[in-house]
């Protein structure tokens, strides 16, 4: 994933929306994401005010894997994640506790990113800190490991088999829950 600018993000959203222009409803009523589209989201450096269009689309099952493509692709580059993954962080807890959102495990997968790049940079690893910058830089990181903890309940109760064991271990272990 190399860095997009919120242009091309925008861009991305566009093309996603004139392939899939009936997903944005498929969500729109779901428990999960209430309280999305009041997230100032183009407050965020980088990120488009479309994530909603992203969020409500994971629920619609010809559009929630591109819908996850597009997403990762707005919240991630190659080293770092977006500012706002702290605020699309619970609804996707939210979303994978529904057995009926499509492409759970797909998503269960995006939260495993988040959670591997929320993990705290020992300052004394010189190579991680140029690479991934410190936390204090990065505050994003500590805010995901918080929202994480407040939804362990959530990560406790995924059944087994959705991923693989150690993504398993990777999300309770971002939760607290060891």
């Amino acid at each position: 994933m190399c860095r997009m600018d919120l242009a091309a993000k925008e861009a991305a959203i566009a093309r996603f929306l004139d392939e899939y222009p009936r997903s944005v409803d498929a969500g729109r009523w779901h428990p999960a994401l209430q309280g999305c589209e009041e997230v100032r989201w183009s407050e965020f450096p980088g990120c488009p005010a479309a994530i909603p269009v992203l969020l409500h689309a994971l629920l619609d099952q010809a559009a929630a894997a591109e819908a996850q493509r597009v997403l990762t692709n707005t919240m991630f580059s190659i080293a770092e994640m977006n500012t706002a993954v702290p605020e699309v962080l619970p609804f996707l807890l939210r979303l994978v506790g529904d057995p009926q959102v499509p492409e759970r495990s797909g998503l269960l997968g995006r939260l495993i990113t988040v959670a591997e790049f929320s993990e705290p940079i020992e300052v004394s690893n010189e190579a991680m800190v140029l690479w991934f910058g410190r936390d204090s830089d990065h505050p994003e990181r500590e805010q995901c490991r918080a929202v994480f903890a407040e939804h362990a309940s959530v990560v406790a109760t995924l059944p087994e088999g959705l991923i693989s064991a150690a993504g398993q271990a990777k999300l309770r272990q971002a939760a607290g829950v060891v």
